[in-house]
């Protein structure tokens, strides 16, 4: 009786399955990528000598003024008169929210202080100014 001797394994890698494999992947990435939310308003904010960071950036929510008294909260303008309702509902969902303001350093101070007014009445009281450091 005569005995083949087997074949010897081969090297090669199956490809079969890479474009699966390749899709699975982008699918991933598209599913986790993330995206800038919010792009308020063009403004240039004023610049400090220390500046603190906020680490946590999930519990913020960000409130844009300009130099021509208009705000923005969430991609939306709104009137003055409205900041302490949508901060209210915001504050309402989430108790630890942080306020940053980021106000243009040629913005008036009146509606700086209008804004201050709306955040008490809504008692959105931690504030955070957004500044560029120096």
């Amino acid at each position: 009786m005569k005995f083949k001797s087997k074949n010897k394994a081969s090297a090669d890698i199956p490809q079969a399955s890479l474009p699966d494999i390749i899709f699975m992947l982008l699918m991933f990435f598209m599913v986790c990528t993330v995206f800038q939310e919010f792009r308020g308003l063009p403004l240039v904010v004023p610049a400090a000598r220390s500046t603190e960071k906020i680490e946590a950036k999930r519990n913020i929510t960000y409130v844009w003024a300009d130099r021509s008294n208009r705000i923005s909260i969430d991609d939306q303008l709104i009137q003055i008169d409205n900041v302490s309702d949508i901060v209210g509902d915001k504050f309402a969902a989430n108790r630890r929210i942080i306020v940053s303001l980021k106000i243009d350093k040629e913005a008036k101070m009146g509606l700086v202080s209008d804004i201050h007014e709306e955040l008490r009445d809504a008692y959105a009281l931690r504030i955070s100014y957004s500044t560029r450091f120096k």
